[in-house]
């Protein structure tokens, strides 16, 4: 067992199972052994690659989207440039490398990480100098905000409730002899469901979308938010992933990289309760090809770069990143639809 892993197992042993969302904020940001707090998880070398790692080009598609929403805009200035979760900061370099086209956009951009490890904000300011960084959403300046989230809602922790015969139990992470694995808690009511169906919650997801949101109703912006995922998702979709390869989420704690899939639709309607517009979801595949990404990938191919082609289909195409991976914006109520993205149609109670 890891030192984490044992960590984690006198903790159930004094005091009894722990939530499924406690275990995955020790297991990635423990200060001491957390997936997150201790290394470079990214790329070939570490466990996992993320569409900014792969091309240049997502990181200049999602930079001239909001290049265009900020002119839309009216080119506010200032205005905070931000991204939480920014990793080893490959995206928000390229979206910095895009942007100086545009006149004064730059000049405007207060740039911002929303970063809780401290060992990711040292690689980040490596890579782009001296930036600000925040903990949390919520200290986010009142300010026009332009945001991008790009595979962050994916590791916030989790909760998971089970069907069981009387009612509905939490999944819980519990002590079977010397290993850790899934236990059931007490039984509450619920809506009915086949048995031991699954049904998964973030509950820091929605404080955090409102905080964005509420500054872009509030001043303009916008925001996008991409990951894998889909609309109004249920079942376990609860993973690790090690070395680039899936393994038990028990296996090695803090070791492994520990995700869930998003469901969009709580993000959307939290954005709408905040006062902001949301789009429809669409796959990042078709984002990107509405952007233009087929072009600039033959641009490069033209100009020498013999990896510009496989990796857009890397980022497109149906059967690699992009299908699985899906992605939203959030705008202001005045403001036109940001570029890639169609405007959702109101829900029942929103009338």
């Amino acid at each position: 067992m890891t030192p984490l892993g044992r960590i984690i197992a006198a903790r159930i042993a004094l005091t009894g199972p722990m939530g499924l969302d406690e275990y995955m904020q020790l297991c990635l940001l423990h200060p001491e052994h957390g997936y997150y707090a201790t290394r470079d998880p990214f790329g070939t070398q570490g466990d996992f690659t993320t569409s900014p790692e792969i091309s240049q080009m997502f990181g200049e598609m999602v930079g001239l989207a909001l290049a265009q929403s900020w002119l839309d805009q009216g080119s506010p200035a200032p205005f905070v440039l931000a991204e939480i979760g920014p990793g080893r900061g490959t995206l928000m370099a390229d979206i910095l490398r895009t942007i100086r086209i545009v006149p004064g956009m730059s000049e405007a951009a207060q740039i911002t990480l929303i970063e809780a490890s401290a060992h990711l904000r040292k690689v980040q300011r490596d890579k782009l100098g001296d930036v600000r960084h925040l903990g949390r959403a919520e200290e986010l300046p009142e300010l026009p905000l332009f945001l991008v989230a790009n595979e962050f809602f994916d590791a916030l922790p989790i909760r998971q409730m089970q069907r069981v015969a009387d009612g509905w139990s939490h999944r819980l992470v519990a002590l079977a002899g010397d290993e850790l694995g899934f236990a059931l808690g007490p039984p509450v009511p619920g809506p009915d469901a086949p048995m031991d169906e699954i049904r998964e919650s973030c509950p820091a997801a929605g404080p955090i979308v409102t905080a964005i949101a509420g500054r872009i109703a509030r001043h303009g912006g916008c925001a996008i938010a991409i990951d894998y995922g889909d609309w109004a998702g249920h079942g376990d979709t609860f993973q690790a992933l090690r070395q680039h390869r899936p393994e038990s989420p028990f296996a090695h704690p803090g070791d492994a990289d520990l995700t869930a899939h998003v469901d969009f639709e709580p993000l959307a309607r939290a954005a709408r309760a905040a006062g902001a517009q949301v789009s429809r979801m669409v796959t990042q595949g078709e984002w990107l090809l509405r952007l233009g990404i087929e072009q600039r990938a033959a641009r490069l191919a033209r100009s020498g770069d013999g990896g510009a082609m496989t990796a857009l289909r890397r980022l497109t195409a149906a059967d690699e990143m992009g299908q699985l991976f899906k992605t939203i914006a959030i705008w202001g109520q005045s403001a036109p639809v940001p570029p890639g993205f169609d405007a959702l149609e109101p829900y029942a109670h929103d009338a």
